[in-house]
């Protein structure tokens, strides 16, 4: 009944109360995602009618309602098949100021009508695989590119930016061409970092540092969800970027991951949104060349050097291994070493691990970043051996029990999710520099066998992988526990599946063959 209403009022009324009929529609329909079968024709012609008063000149206010209507109707894919013409998607691109090379947005009353139309672009191109096609012939991520060069350092048209990006991201997610085409035809990558340095108001300090203030405010909700969108259409850019082919290449890596280094050290305006953008984040870092990940930490300033040796010398004698990390003045300092970023991965990745569901999707990311960045950067691995795998004190209790980041991790080597279970424990493989007696020292040889039976390295040894012969010293606990550990005896299973030595097992295993034999 409300399709027919507005349909007759569409076809036959004057802008004032089509705008009307369609502002009370889209009240009630706002949240509406599951359409009527028997109102899909209604539909279809509503959507048709929209489009036929679109292309007149109506005030901004009635071109708005039109949208927003429309926005609701092209959540139903049912309806879009007739509607998605060549004619129709120029119209939309038109008002969304995609087909303006030179025209500059200065209209703000034009602002809500720009917004609109990308949302329903957004949605057309989702649903709608002839759009998809019809955004390819008419090139429609370089005119997105095109809009976000007008608006990237316009903080009050955040909007615009933030469903120009999402649409960008859909375009690139469903064609692989795009992909290609933004990364070197449309520069794509220099002109999404620099929608993030915008968003995040980066200040440089040296070529790849940033000033960070630690007590600056949150991003606003706004900035946050535009920095989210360009992540995520970054990572589609650089999803086959793992190598880097030359100079120019190096350097855009490294300002990008200098980039996402500061999104690690700031916050959104809620917890939630700081782990969906740190999220995405993690994710990107995934794509970038490992030998380009050494920005995210960096030397201390001379000033921070002397506060560094200060806070040292304060340290009791006796505390020589933990003298290696120190807090000063919110700064995690390792080695001379800013280590901020590769801090805030760790918790990151903690938390990740304590949510204790989706594994594959949410741990996974940034175990892989931490390992490859451990593998690759002697620091950032020193670093997160020192904190992961302290000195061992704790051995009384099994390395699996306990709080302790070790004890998660240790954990998970046992997982049932194969995926999972192989990251873990080649994550913490790296931090013991692939050395079998280290690992089996922090794990115990029951949690490692998966990894060594799988490495050929049960009878120990050391993987493929070179690494600094720096020092591993054992606390006075292990040293005195040591020599008290038992033997390792090889086990079997029991007829009843249970786990027994060996010899046990193929004896009860004897038995059963010999009692067989007598039935027969």
């Amino acid at each position: 009944m409300d399709e027919e209403r507005a349909l007759h009022i569409v076809r036959a009324g004057e802008a004032g109360a089509i705008e009307r009929v369609l502002r009370d529609y889209s009240d009630k329909h706002r949240a509406t995602f599951k359409f009527e079968t028997t109102d899909e024709d209604k539909r279809k012609k509503l959507c048709e009618g929209i489009f036929k008063v679109l292309v007149k000149d109506v005030p901004t206010t009635c071109q708005v309602s039109c949208l927003e209507v429309l926005r609701i109707l092209s959540r139903d894919k049912k309806i879009l098949v007739p509607v998605t013409t060549k004619e129709n998607m120029q119209i939309l691109l038109r008002l969304a100021k995609l087909n303006e090379s030179d025209d500059s947005l200065e209209k703000v009353s034009e602002f809500p009508v720009i917004v609109e139309s990308l949302k329903c672009l957004c949605n057309i191109v989702f649903n709608s695989q002839m759009a998809q096609q019809l955004s390819l012939e008419l090139n429609l991520a370089a005119k997105l590119c095109n809009l976000l060069r007008k608006c990237k350092d316009r903080k009050f048209i955040n909007d615009i930016k933030c469903f120009d990006l999402r649409l960008l991201f859909l375009l690139s997610l469903l064609h692989t061409d795009i992909r290609s085409q933004l990364r070197y035809e449309l520069q794509g990558l220099p002109l999404l970092t620099q929608i993030l340095e915008s968003a995040f108001s980066i200040k440089w300090t040296d070529e790849y540092e940033s000033a960070i203030d630690h007590n600056g405010p949150p991003l606003s909700p706004q900035e946050t969800d535009c920095a989210i969108e360009a992540l995520k259409a970054l990572f589609n850019v650089t999803v086959d970027s793992w190598k880097v082919h030359k100079e120019s290449d190096s350097h855009q890596f490294r300002v990008m991951a200098a980039v996402l280094r500061h999104c690690l050290l700031i916050v959104g305006p809620t917890e939630d949104k700081t782990e969906e953008l740190h999220s995405n984040a993690v994710n990107l870092l995934s794509n970038v060349p490992v030998s380009c990940l050494d920005v995210l930490i960096c030397p201390l300033t001379h000033e921070e050097t002397a506060q560094e040796a200060t806070t040292l010398d304060d340290l009791p004698g006796d505390q020589t291994a933990e003298k290696e990390t120190v807090l000063k003045n919110n700064t995690m300092v390792y080695n001379g070493m800013n280590m901020e970023a590769i801090h805030v991965l760790l918790n990151f990745m903690e938390k990740r691990i304590d949510k204790g569901s989706s594994y594959r999707e949410g741990l996974t990311p940034v175990l892989s970043l931490l390992t490859e960045c451990s593998r690759a950067h002697r620091n950032i691995r020193k670093f997160l051996k020192d904190q992961v795998l302290p000195p061992l004190r704790d051995v009384t209790n099994r390395p699996e029990v306990g709080s302790t980041v070790r004890n998660k991790l240790v954990r998970l080597m046992t997982h049932v999710d194969l995926g999972v279970k192989q990251i873990a424990a080649e994550f913490l493989f790296v931090l013991c520099k692939e050395r079998v007696d280290s690992l089996l020292k922090y794990t115990g040889y029951g949690n490692a066998a998966g990894l060594l039976a799988a490495r050929g390295l049960l009878a120990g040894g050391r993987g493929d992988n070179w690494y600094s012969e720096d020092e591993d010293t054992d606390t006075e606990e292990y040293k005195n526990a040591k020599p008290k550990e038992e033997l390792l005896k090889p086990m079997g299973l029991k007829p009843d599946g249970t786990i027994t030595p060996l010899e046990e097992a193929l004896n009860q295993y004897s038995v059963i063959e010999e009692t067989s034999s007598d039935t027969d």
